[in-house]
């Protein structure tokens, strides 16, 4: 299981996954508004998400990078690549999350990549399967990342060697 993780030790990239310009009807007339979803990590692990609204795009994006610090998350990998397959669920996003072997790259889409590119995975297949809405498939692939574990956290949850985890 992923856990919490702090931010403030490690030097981060981050990524603008997309900016929705939204409007609230007033009766003076409408109100725009921007909302950025931007995700941040360290390329070794270490990932998060966050939603920042505002009346200008650049606090907006601003927002987002300290919200998206605030839910970072430590994710499982073996190697440069996943541990094992996963299928990520939220809300009507859903995102199958699959190990790649050495030289394969990143094979997702346009959202999945910016998250899995900076939690540091360099070999994965992913394929978003249900919703194509950016904040749901965002959430998705996080839901399949806290989830991923590895052959060390099964055999110490089982209380076992981890030699006979796998049979």
């Amino acid at each position: 299981m992923a856990k919490r993780f702090d931010p403030s030790t490690v030097e981060l990239q981050e990524k603008l996954v997309v900016v929705n310009r939204v409007s609230k009807t007033v009766k003076g007339g409408r109100i725009a508004r921007f909302a950025a979803l931007m995700v941040v990590g360290d390329g070794n692990g270490h990932v998060g998400y966050g939603l920042g609204k505002a009346a200008e795009v650049p606090e907006a994006i601003r927002k987002g990078i300290e919200d998206a610090k605030k839910n970072m998350i430590e994710v499982s990998l073996r190697g440069d690549t996943i541990p094992h397959d996963i299928l990520g669920e939220y809300g009507a996003g859903s995102v199958l999350l699959r190990p790649a072997p050495e030289g394969t790259g990143i094979i997702a889409g346009k959202t999945v990549r910016a998250v899995v590119e900076l939690a540091g995975i360099k070999n994965i297949r992913a394929k978003s399967l249900r919703s194509n809405n950016p904040t749901n498939v965002v959430k998705a692939t996080f839901e399949g990342l806290k989830t991923l574990r590895t052959v060390e956290q099964v055999a110490k949850t089982r209380g076992i060697e981890s030699d006979k985890v796998l049979g």
